[in-house]
């Protein structure tokens, strides 16, 4: 099992310069790579400091100056928001830059607060169609002189420039849950991205299951691969893993705040949480979380990736967004690296 890492630049106030927080997520990825890691994954956003890159070309375009080895994923873009012809165009550009190490990670999005603002009226169910009928139009594209005629989009043959350095294209990964997106996914060629939040490992083990009957209705395909995204933390005692803990209950409420747009929204940051917004959800308690995400001393978590590995999962994504200061992610991913990444080598 491969080992990624999954980030963005979190801001829940204006008290740090952003180019700081952006000369720091280079640096746990320059860690990352230093480590072995098989890639690093940004995802796309807008109009939330929770999760800041409107667009991870740019953040990747930017990353691929800064390292040599390590790929580099969009962990994703959001579907509905592109036209096939630019998001082909900007994947090939940054898979020049990179020299072939992009991954083109794609989904429909999760944000109605993102909906409202960049396509009004767009649902989920929308999102997803969408996303299905941009896949197998960027790999025409990818292949180049492609025209459109569809109900989303219609344009005469077209080959985005510059072509991307891999051929066909480059690995694509669609962010899959439910048995039907795993269907998708799988019968059009593409590796999966799976993450089970803070539903624990039942929740995991049901995530492969959907990937394996997928790929068994498709036996005429080559297997593709499945990546697992969770939270991750590697303490060198148990007060550092109840802190971490504390901290991950305060990412997950946040999201859960952002989801369901319950905190006031001024200049793109949310309104700090209050104790009853943390009650409000009690699967996020500490010691739920203590049992439901990857977080323990070193031992623990080698046991828990284990297991993954055991069940076929290809690669196992840190993801590092948890509401920690930069030097904390810092002393944990490299804890991970000097004591969990060797058990796997």
């Amino acid at each position: 099992m491969k080992f990624s890492l999954f980030l963005h630049v979190e801001r829940y106030d204006d008290q740090t310069p952003i180019a700081q927080q952006l000369d720091e997520m280079t640096e746990l990825v320059q860690i990352a790579e230093r480590g072995g890691f098989e890639a690093a994954w940004v995802g796309e956003h807008h109009g939330m400091g929770f999760t800041i890159a409107p667009n991870p070309f740019v953040n990747l375009a930017y990353l691929a100056a800064k390292t040599s080895t390590i790929r580099l994923g969009t962990g994703t873009v959001i579907a509905p928001f592109w036209h096939p012809i630019k998001l082909a165009g900007e994947a090939g550009l940054v898979d020049a830059l990179s020299g072939g190490r992009l991954d083109l990670g794609i989904a429909r999005g999760a944000y109605m607060f993102e909906y409202e603002r960049l396509f009004p009226g767009l649902d989920a169910m929308e999102a997803g169609a969408r996303m299905r009928a941009m896949v197998p139009l960027l790999q025409n594209l990818f292949r180049g002189d492609a025209a459109a005629d569809t109900a989303y989009w219609q344009f005469p043959a077209t080959t985005p420039q510059p072509r991307p350095v891999q051929t066909p294209w480059p690995p694509m990964w669609i962010a899959a849950r439910d048995p039907h997106s795993h269907d998708f996914a799988v019968g059009s060629g593409c590796n999966v991205q799976v993450t089970p939040l803070a539903s624990g490992d039942a929740e995991v083990t049901s995530l492969m299951e959907r990937f394996n009957a997928a790929c068994a209705a498709h036996p005429e395909l080559p297997r593709p691969q499945i990546m697992l995204l969770m939270h991750t933390f590697v303490g060198a005692d148990e007060a550092e893993v109840d802190q971490a803990c504390r901290d991950l209950q305060a990412f997950y409420c946040h999201f859960m705040k952002w989801v369901k747009k319950e905190r006031p929204i001024t200049g793109g940051l949310m309104e700090p949480l209050r104790p009853e917004d943390l009650a409000a959800f009690p699967q996020y308690a500490p010691e739920k979380l203590r049992e439901t995400l990857v977080i323990g001393q070193a031992d623990e978590v080698v046991a828990r990736l284990k297991a993954y590995e055991a069940q076929g999962y290809d690669q196992y994504s840190f993801w590092i967004d948890n509401c920690m200061s930069f030097e904390t992610k810092k002393r944990t991913l490299e804890r991970f690296i000097a004591q969990v990444v060797p058990a796997f080598q």
